[in-house]
């Protein structure tokens, strides 16, 4: 019996370890380039390996977002994502898809947007 119960622990602590390594690759993009040019920011990032997608390109204007482009991962869903938020506020977007999740993944595709928007 005490075995067991050194068997559930050891699974609790796994489970615990595997739920931190999630969140940590969650948060693993990176911002490529930003800059600004004629008052338009442009950003270029990696999003993390959990999500299919490879790049995010992203065009913001006071504050407003005028196009988002995705590199791979699931095109209809990435194209509807950027016709969605096309012409939204830059906070508006983040409120809205910050914490959406793809299955076990920890994130998405629209949460990976948010994070670079908030970064």
């Amino acid at each position: 019996m005490v075995l067991m119960l050194g068997a559930s622990a050891v699974h609790a602590q796994e489970q615990t370890k595997m739920q931190t390594v999630q969140t940590m690759e969650a948060n693993d993009f990176q911002i490529v380039s930003d800059e600004v040019k004629d008052g338009v920011r442009y950003i270029t990032a990696t999003p993390s390996a959990k999500v299919c997608s490879k790049q995010i390109d992203i065009r913001i204007k006071d504050g407003i977002i005028q196009s988002v482009v995705y590199t791979r991962g699931c095109e209809g869903n990435a194209k509807g994502i950027g016709a969605l938020i096309k012409d939204m506020s830059v906070e508006e977007a983040i409120k809205r898809l910050e914490g959406i999740t793809c299955g076990k993944r920890g994130t998405s595709c629209p949460d990976q947007l948010a994070k670079v928007l908030k970064a």
